[in-house]
């Protein structure tokens, strides 16, 4: 599967499961490879390591915080 493909695949898992996740993992970090979730974390850190230990250094996984609402980064 091609990289962009893969990342769609976990973004929609993501968004499909937000909702239910919100409720109990506000504000964590979650690890997806495709659709496996690997876990929540409450820092960065520890998800991407956790990340690496679960799919290797050569494993494709998201890591993305779970916020109600998205922020909004401005770069000038």
């Amino acid at each position: 599967m091609a990289g962009e493909e893969k990342l769609e695949t976990e973004l929609r898992t993501f968004e499909q499961r937000k909702k239910e996740w919100l409720q109990s993992h506000l504000g964590d970090f979650v690890v997806i490879a495709g659709t496996t979730v690997a876990g929540f974390y409450s820092d960065y850190e520890t998800a991407f390591k956790a990340g690496l230990e679960r799919f290797g250094v050569r494993g494709d996984f998201l890591v993305k915080q779970l916020y109600a609402e998205e922020p909004v980064y401005l770069i000038y």
